[in-house]
């Protein structure tokens, strides 16, 4: 592996362990302490990936996740004290695109941070197209009805899953199996949020595709599959 991490890390301690780490992995690595440099820093770098505290002084790890996803598509491994699955919605609702909890494992760190750059590197051009929605999994952008639909990365990964597997009943485990890597154990219950604000998005006139299927899980109907 290679590339340059920017990690984003109030924690001094925290933020120089798992700097050595990742230079060990082949990575080149540069520390922010605080939201505003980090986003400074994250501009002029051009990082591989960003290791992002959620709880950051200046400019909180949340509000800057949204900044960095609005400009670009970095992958962002998210970093936080919190246990409760509010908690990890937030991380996934502002952009990143995984999230570990203190405190870790830094060789688990290192893991998390190569299967996301697996992620990066193999996706490919595809757009996907149910009924009246269409994803394009590169940009990221949806359309219901042909108009757009501003949706969070978890969400967009999400639908992703739902229309790669029309018509079937698919249970929450198997929707975080299939759309976050079985990277969010304990998460099975938190997955009934994401999909509660992703079907509010892409409701349009009364027709929802995401069915709820009681004591199975979801199904994302097409009538014309």
């Amino acid at each position: 592996m290679s590339g340059t991490v920017l990690i984003i890390e109030d924690d001094t301690r925290i933020a120089n362990w798992v700097k050595v780490y990742f230079e060990r992995a082949g990575f080149s690595a540069q520390v922010a302490h605080d939201g505003e440099s980090g986003l400074a820093l994250a501009r002029n770098l051009a990082p591989a990936l960003i290791i992002l505290d959620l709880t950051l002084p200046r400019l909180d790890g949340v509000e800057l996740c949204r900044i960095l996803r609005r400009e670009s598509e970095v992958p962002i491994l998210m970093l936080t004290a919190r246990e409760a699955p509010p908690e990890r919605i937030m991380g996934l609702d502002s952009g990143a695109d995984d999230y570990i909890v203190k405190p870790f494992d830094p060789d688990e760190v290192i893991a998390r941070a190569a299967a996301v750059l697996r992620r990066v590197k193999d996706r490919v051009q595809q757009v996907l197209t149910r009924g009246n929605i269409t994803l394009n999994e590169t940009s990221g952008v949806v359309t219901v009805d042909g108009e757009l639909v501003n949706l969070s990365q978890a969400q967009i990964a999400l639908l992703a899953t739902f229309m790669i597997h029309p018509n079937q009943v698919l249970s929450r485990e198997q929707l975080i199996s299939l759309t976050f890597s079985d990277q969010f154990e304990g998460f099975d219950r938190a997955i009934d949020s994401q999909v509660a604000r992703l079907r509010k998005e892409i409701n349009r006139d009364g027709r929802q595709p995401i069915q709820t299927v009681y004591g199975a899980g979801y199904r994302f109907v097409v009538e014309d599959e």
